[in-house]
């Protein structure tokens, strides 16, 4: 079962704040210089990188839930956990360091093995620990 993730105010207003701006002034420097031809220069090139980024991000980031595993991928970040490895999830909080595969605040940190942990953010939090509960019953649920 696939899980888009739930997305923060915050993070939208940046990613097509940002996307916005850049766009603006790449296509205000491509029309203002009536004279001169226009050179697509270094700084053009990291903009639209910037906003290929923040839109993959944004449009690219979710969850998986198979039989034997959690997968997830945001962006580049992409990786998969073994369900049975998952000892403890903690819903409401946010992760202040390690891995982030999300893009909104209030989500799930996952924890495994000995001290892994990872914070994901499925759009409805409540359904997604009802499917993994499904899967291993094991799981120690904790309301922060």
């Amino acid at each position: 079962m696939r899980f888009k993730s739930r997305k923060d105010i915050l993070f939208q207003i940046v990613t097509f704040g940002l996307s916005g701006l850049f766009i603006g002034v790449i296509l205000f420097r491509t029309f203002s210089n009536k004279t001169v031809n226009y050179e697509f220069i270094w700084p053009d090139t990291l903009m639209l990188l910037v906003i290929g980024f923040l839109l993959w991000l944004n449009f690219g980031t979710e969850y998986e839930l198979t039989p034997t595993e959690l997968k997830y991928k945001s962006g580049p970040i992409r990786g998969k956990i073994e369900i049975e490895r998952i000892k403890e999830i903690v819903k409401g909080k946010s992760l202040c360091s390690g891995l982030k595969p999300a893009i909104a605040r209030n989500g799930l940190i996952i924890k495994y093995d000995k001290y892994e942990e990872i914070y994901i953010s499925p759009k409805t939090n409540n359904t997604f620990i009802v499917k993994i509960l499904e899967l291993n019953k094991d799981i120690k649920i904790t309301t922060d």
